[in-house]
């Protein structure tokens, strides 16, 4: 009668070990704590009911009936003891080097902005306009839903977010055994929505059931590994993948590190992984935010060690409450200010990394922190109570400068408004309608900044063939004509101790550029061999 009892019941709970690890599909992964909370009941449940029935058949026996109590009271205690060594408080050496960061310069590694190929919408302002593009279409909104994902990528030399169209239910699912019409790209600079329909549908879903679920189809297809965070990005043929980190710790879910990723195809299944050294350059992210957060956490807490991160706190320095995404050289960057300990208004400096090869940079900028610049910036029209965007930072004719949009309650953007890293108080606010290239011009204005480019100047010597005078604007030119018939302009301004008294026949050295019409020359002088 045991001897049934205990193989039925043993029968029972394999069925429901196998039923239960297609729904929670835990890693057959040691380090992972899912492991242990997943395989420990289901490997240890019918070594409890085998010692139990043997137990009641053949009379107690205490000590054999404690053997399982002791072996997982033994894997506790080796877990718990594990944690403390590989914890900062005996490793803070190895939490600080998470993350490698060296110092760069601002000016010389942050390009001049570009405001033709800039992120001016964020992930809440790009939701709003790609759905409202599958609003648009009544058979797709009947029956697909829209992906929250709205991942930020450089796709085709443009910065876009990419989300893909979800199954909306169980039975739109088996109704559309197809995959879903496609996805939607949002151009983060003009703001327009795009809806990118494949010719085979989009299968391989989070909200896809049975083995087109994508997290299913991973874990059946690679049971032994450790997944990350999960995007959705587009390659340069408009190819839809779902890019998924593989990931590895040092003890049991302690010190997560990014191996490299697996990317799947959305349309086919078919996988690709890739360790952190060959992962090709169309995918922009491989590190997420959120760890890269935690790696620069470590490295700014324990740059002098444990002790020194709870007492003396010497140098210890963490990320602001916050971040955002930048684009240079076809990378995607996430960039977070840093500020000292004791949370303060203003920041240190920040740190770029760049998500895809993880390279890591901190800048020597100190300035405010980013809420006080949202603050100021709000604080300019806070009559029409307008909420901010996280800032951008760009380089402003080679200035750290904020650059912010200002939304209405409906989430339009209304306003740009810039403020200076160094001094928040100076700001700038200007009505988006005019355009993000008036409003750059407005706050250099206000900044007493001239929006113009240094031109590069052409050395040479001209001897002067006719010259006259002209007033414009108040201001007084003079126009040359040099014996070789060159044409030239320059403001009496230049050098007023020659050009009042420059004359007929007369030789000068000169520095000039060309403006597309004639050759304006920016310094002048009387060329002393003559």
């Amino acid at each position: 009668m045991f001897k049934k009892f205990k193989f039925y019941t043993l029968i029972l709970w394999i069925i429901g070990w196998a039923i239960a690890y297609y729904f929670l599909l835990p890693p057959i992964n040691p380090t992972n704590i899912g492991f242990w909370m997943f395989f420990l009941p289901a490997l240890f449940g019918p070594v409890f009911i085998v010692f139990q029935t043997k137990t009641i058949s053949k009379g107690f026996n205490k000590g054999k009936a404690l053997y399982p109590t002791l072996i997982v009271g033994g894997l506790v205690i080796v877990y718990l003891l594990g944690t403390v060594i590989f914890s900062p408080m005996f490793s803070s050496k190895m939490y600080k080097n998470r993350i490698q960061i060296v110092n760069g310069s601002f000016k010389d590694d942050i390009k001049e902005v570009d405001f033709n190929n800039l992120p001016l919408l964020d992930k809440d302002s790009a939701r709003k306009v790609g759905d409202r593009v599958v609003g648009q279409i009544p058979e797709l909104v009947s029956q697909f839903s829209v992906s929250d994902e709205y991942s930020l990528i450089n796709y085709n030399d443009k910065i876009v977010r990419a989300t893909p169209l979800e199954h909306n239910g169980f039975f739109k699912y088996l109704a559309n055994q197809k995959g879903t019409a496609g996805y939607i790209l949002v151009d983060c600079t003009t703001g327009e929505a795009t809806l990118v329909k494949t010719e085979d549908g989009l299968k391989y879903l989070p909200s896809a059931y049975f083995f087109h679920n994508l997290k299913r189809h991973l874990r059946f297809s690679y049971p032994f590994t450790n997944f990350g965070d999960i995007s959705f990005e587009v390659d340069e043929q408009g190819v839809p993948y779902w890019i998924v980190q593989t990931v590895r710790y040092t003890w049991v879910n302690l010190k997560k590190e990014v191996s490299g990723i697996i990317a799947v195809n959305a349309i086919t299944g078919e996988t690709h992984r890739y360790k952190v050294n060959d992962i090709p350059v169309w995918v922009d992210e491989v590190f997420d935010a959120r760890l890269v957060i935690e790696e620069i956490d470590s490295w700014g807490m324990y740059q002098n060690g444990y002790i020194n991160s709870l007492f003396a706190q010497k140098n210890v320095v963490q990320t602001t409450d916050g971040y955002t995404y930048i684009t240079m050289d076809d990378d995607v960057y996430m960039y977070t200010g840093i500020t000292s300990i004791s949370s303060d208004e203003s920041n240190i400096g920040f740190v770029l990394v760049n998500l895809r090869t993880h390279e890591a940079r901190f800048y020597d900028v100190p300035g405010a922190e980013e809420y006080s610049a949202m603050d100021s910036a709000t604080g300019q029209v806070q009559e029409k109570q307008y909420t901010t965007t996280f800032p951008l930072l760009i380089n402003l004719n080679g200035r750290p400068t904020y650059l912010l949009s200002l939304k209405d309650s409906a989430g339009l953007v209304k306003m740009y408004a810039f403020v200076d890293v160094i001094n928040y108080q100076k700001v700038s606010v200007t009505d988006a309608s005019l355009g993000i290239k008036y409003a750059a011009e407005q706050y250099l204005k206000m900044m007493g900044i001239s929006s113009e480019k240094p031109h590069e100047l052409t050395a040479g010597v001209i001897t002067i063939k006719h010259l006259n005078s002209v007033v414009v604007d108040g201001n007084t030119y003079y126009y040359i004509v040099s014996e070789s018939d060159e044409k030239y302009s320059i403001k009496a301004s230049v050098d007023l101790s020659v050009t009042p008294f420059m004359e007929i026949d007369q030789t000068y050295k000169i520095e000039y550029y060309n403006d597309g019409q004639i050759n304006v020359i920016e310094k002048i002088e009387i060329d002393s061999i003559d």
